[in-house]
């Protein structure tokens, strides 16, 4: 009889979700080759091909098609069963900020899966610029907050997820010259980049203007997918389409910037801390944190040699 395994269903199904091995590996916090062995030994059991490559991106094949929604259903029924089983008797209410760095559709399995394990827990969530979540830490109004800081602004009590190198970017197609006005992409009158990058063309002389501005991460990449301006991303973004704007690179390095998870001061409530550690064991990425500090240091042998 075929068996099915669910954690081979659940790679397939991520990897057609996220768009490839490499982002569906960043999801499953697995590794690529751990990924690409997975749907290999899904294919030798079923023994038909189930995805085809399609230029970058992997689409599925006819009986994929077939088995798409069974697979959702035996992964969506097994978490939900092992949930029960794994059920705590934590009970509580969190009120938990979270900025747009993370996908929406990650953050809300985070929580559903939370949510599952705990089911007295009682969770308030809400997305909001990361000035705005720390400023309602500060007062109380929220518990804990995912946000984006810079090194200056990072607390011995935080708990780090990813670090990233700001990097300026813009359309593959696009190119704009130091010698015109520069328009830029920002994320609104909160975006903390514009403190960090535009100083930097000010003191190159470098002409600028804001020509889009968008109060999401979505919003801002495609502005600069469609060539509308020049913008501030982390490197984590750089992909075929966006990538780094070349007179970017003569200008001394932008900063790099730290996902984090914040509390309010003081003891953290049980349902709080159990909350963070679901965060962190699905979220945290070492790796990210690795790649940055190659970056940095290749970043500052490139500002040495200059």
């Amino acid at each position: 009889m075929l068996h099915l395994d669910v954690e081979s269903l659940r790679t397939l199904i991520a990897v057609l979700d996220h768009g490839g091995m490499t982002r569906a590996a960043e999801h499953l916090h697995l590794s690529q080759s751990a990924v690409s062995w997975k749907i290999k030994r899904l294919e030798e059991r079923v023994g038909r091909p189930l995805l085809i490559r399609d230029g970058h991106r992997l689409r599925p094949t006819r009986d994929t098609r077939a088995l798409l929604d069974d697979a959702r259903t035996i992964v969506d029924l097994h978490d939900r069963a092992a949930a029960r089983l794994a059920s705590s008797e934590l009970t509580g209410t969190v009120k938990l900020g979270s900025n747009e760095e993370v996908d929406a559709s990650r953050m809300a399995a985070v929580l559903g899966r939370f949510k599952r394990t705990h089911p007295g827990a009682v969770i308030e969530f809400v997305i909001d610029h990361s000035a705005h979540l720390d400023d309602a830490l500060a007062s109380g109004a929220i518990d804990l907050a995912i946000i984006q800081v810079s090194d200056d602004q990072l607390l011995d009590t935080d708990t780090v997820l990813w670090s990233d190198q700001l990097r300026w970017v813009a359309c593959c197609e696009s190119t704009f010259s130091t010698d015109d006005v520069v328009p830029l992409i920002s994320f609104g009158e909160h975006c903390f980049y514009r403190t960090l990058s535009e100083p930097l063309l000010d003191d190159a002389d470098i002409g600028h203007a804001v020509a889009f501005s968008a109060s999401s991460m979505n919003g801002v990449r495609a502005a600069v997918e469609a060539g509308l301006g020049v913008g501030v991303l982390g490197s984590r973004y750089l992909d075929d389409t966006i990538i780094a704007w070349l007179p970017g690179d003569a200008l001394p390095p932008l900063p790099i910037v730290h996902q984090i998870v914040r509390t309010v001061p003081g003891e953290t409530p049980e349902v709080a801390a159990a909350l963070i550690d679901a965060i962190t064991s699905e979220l945290i990425d070492p790796a990210a944190t690795q790649h940055v500090s190659t970056s940095s240091r290749r970043a500052e042998t490139q500002t040495t040699n200059c």
